[in-house]
């Protein structure tokens, strides 16, 4: 192979002044030519054989580049040996305890090529699939580059999943290996990974070896038969594995989805279209360069880990910060140390995050001087006014942009955002803005009749993207049901959407979150945005219970900002706050308060553990939860209230609600 100059990592990005329309401009030439368009971008990657095709599109599959070949590995180490980004901090990594890694781009390219000389010799060849379960380690990437370089689908499982969900995903790709560490840190504990791993392995007959790397310095029982440590399997020198050359089209991972009922989908993403579209969008929301130092908060388990912890950055070339821990362990204020002690220049987290923080004030960020940021960002749900405006005053100073980014795992990486990197839109807080270049957005109304600005309907993509995922694993009928088949040739995303006279997006929420009071259909989303608007609450999680006469009740569960006690007085001065803001229709049944919502480790409120406590079901699976005393504080709030001689109801009547005709 002969080796392409590194032009990923020294592109000129552009100011936020750009000239004006120089986004139209990009966003018209990817929709009138996108096969020109994503040829030009192309160039930009290192490829042992330039495409035949650039897409191929029979809907509902896009195939990109089309007998392209290339590998991921090379993309994010490969290309830059030549260059000075060799000698370049790739990763800052801290630990819960304080601990800390420098690794170099050079230091990374060895240990994935020894990393995938050892799974070699271990019988894992091109083809084959490979678990990895492992925390928020340098590991964890490295054996993610190892996988690609020799061709070897993965499937990352999130370290907080039990034993019984990794099976789940063992046995439906037929994973050969496990890679495990022997515990993680979370919150001053050690968490049995190595154990969860071995109840996966007895359960799947597939798993032939578990992989361990020694992380936490407690006992671990190893089967001499199936267990061995990684250390013990390198070679002990260094080694070059020549990286295999892949199609474009080439399965590059598996993702399961976290769904809260059923069967989790295995999305399936390719090499070509995938490696081009994370490295652009990246570029273009977050306006990167040789100085960027980034940092993504999200654990590597989701696919925000993938694209923009790992992938993305290391194809620019970037310097990246990976933190093992809590946000708010030791103290309040671990992130923020964490900004001014690495000199992070884009960071970017959840809402969810956001609004905890917001909870306790801002004397934790005063601590620390944060001036070295020069942007920010939002992933994971929408993120409403107050808590953007939080994050700009508070965190940014009011001196720098949010890229608020909307995406999925399905999508690979950013479809809608601000796009600094090209041209600076007028920011409006809670909204993402507009959609990347070759992102063709629509918002439909049930029957797919496109609406007017200013309506709520559903969110649809019209053309494919290069991002976009191969298909649902071994399941490609779910594949065209569940994104196809409602409103033929478009995808669907299943958010709720609108766009106002300006053609800003607003996204508002899955369009399954949705309670209907009376006949009337209203989002948990614009429920939660509308509390947290108002001065006392930090967060806010809305679900229902069933109502004989309204059809479905709202259930609210807040956490308080600091100073503000529970009260009958403040669940009144709320309820009117929301009747103002809404409507009568968005009057509460109960309002809870809480300390806790209970959330998964990446951030997300998991709204379905509080439906199960309002309406008395069973709470099911909490393997992703960050903390039990959360959903055990719901429950004691809800009892409390149940065996109560008078159940809360607002001091205020109540305005009678009746079905529509």
């Amino acid at each position: 192979m002969t080796q392409a100059d590194s032009r990923v990592a020294h592109l000129p990005t552009t100011s936020y002044y750009c000239p004006s329309g120089k986004y139209d401009e990009l966003w018209r030439r990817a929709d009138e030519d996108p096969e020109g368009f994503w040829a030009e971008q192309a160039l930009e990657l290192d490829w042992f054989k330039r495409w035949d095709k650039v897409l191929d599109w029979k809907a509902p599959y896009a195939r990109w580049f089309v007998g392209g070949k290339l590998n991921l590995s090379v993309q994010c180490l490969d290309r830059h040996m030549k260059t000075d980004v060799r000698n370049k901090v790739a990763f800052y990594w801290e630990g819960e305890l304080g601990d800390s890694q420098v690794l170099t781009y050079g230091e990374m390219y060895r240990q994935v090529n020894n990393t995938a000389g050892a799974l070699k010799r271990l019988g894992v060849k091109r083809g084959d699939r490979v678990a990895i379960y492992l925390p928020m380690i340098p590991a964890l990437p490295v054996v993610m580059l190892a996988c690609a370089r020799i061709g070897a689908p993965f499937t990352v499982v999130f370290s907080a999943f039990s034993g019984q969900a990794l099976a789940d995903r063992v046995e439906d790709t037929g994973a050969k290996v496990i890679v495990t560490a022997s515990g993680m840190h979370r919150r001053g504990k050690i968490l049995p990974l190595k154990e969860n791993a071995v109840e996966a392995a007895a359960r799947c007959a597939c798993v032939e070896k578990i992989v361990v790397v020694k992380h936490t310095h407690h006992q671990v029982e190893m089967d001499p038969n199936r267990d061995v440590w990684l250390s013990d399997i390198l070679s002990g020198c260094d080694e070059y594995v020549a990286p295999e050359d892949m199609d474009s089209n080439d399965p590059l991972f598996i993702l399961y989805t976290s769904g809260s009922t059923g069967k989790p989908k295995g999305i399936l993403h390719g090499t070509g279209g995938y490696s081009l579209w994370i490295a652009k969008t990246m570029q273009w929301a977050f306006d990167t360069d040789a100085q960027t130092v980034w940092w993504c908060t999200a654990d590597v388990g989701w696919i925000t880990g993938h694209s923009y912890v790992v992938f993305a950055p290391m194809i620019l070339g970037l310097t990246s910060v990976m933190y093992e821990g809590a946000p708010d362990y030791p103290a309040l204020d671990r992130w923020w140390a964490i900004i001014a002690k690495y000199g992070v220049t884009a960071f970017y987290t959840s809402p969810t995050a956001i609004r905890m923080f917001m909870r306790h004030g801002e004397e934790w960020l005063s601590r620390h001087d944060l001036s070295c940021l020069k942007i920010l960002g939002s992933v994971g749900e929408p993120i409403n006014p107050e808590a953007w405006l939080w994050y700009y005053r508070n965190v940014g100073k009011e001196r720098i942009g949010i890229s608020d980014t909307w995406w999925q795992t399905e999508t690979g990486g950013f479809m809608i955002s601000p796009t600094p990197g090209i041209q600076m839109h007028a920011l409006k807080p809670g909204s993402a803005t507009k959609p990347m270049p070759g992102v063709v957005p629509a918002v439909v109304d049930a029957d797919g009749k496109e609406l007017p600005n200013g309506e709520t309907g559903f969110i649809v993509i019209k053309k494919p993207w290069p991002g976009m995922l191969l298909d649902i694993y071994r399941n490609p009928d779910l594949y065209h049901k569940t994104y196809w088949s409602r409103f033929p040739g478009y995808y669907l995303p299943g958010d709720y959407c609108m766009k106002d006279q300006d053609n800003f997006l607003w996204l508002l929420g899955r369009a399954d979150e949705v309670i209907k009071v009376a006949g009337h259909r209203i989002s948990t989303a614009e429920l939660e945005s509308a509390i947290v608007g108002h001065s006392a609450v930090a967060e806010a999680a809305a679900t229902s219970r069933p109502d004989e006469i309204k059809g479905e009740a709202i259930i609210l569960f807040v956490t308080l900002r600091k100073g503000t006690p529970p009260s009958v007085e403040i669940k009144n001065e709320l309820t009117r706050h929301l009747r103002a803001t809404i409507g009568t229709l968005a009057t509460p049944e109960e309002i809870f308060f809480v300390n806790l919502l209970p959330k998964t480790r990446s951030g997300k409120i998991m709204r379905r553990l509080l439906k199960a406590v309002a309406t008395g079901a069973a709470v099911g699976d909490t393997t992703t939860l960050d903390d039990g005393a959360s959903v055990d504080e719901a429950k004691a709030a809800f009892a409390e209230l149940t065996e109560s001689s008078h159940h809360y109801k607002s001091a205020e009547k109540k305005p009678e609600t009746k079905p529509l005709p």
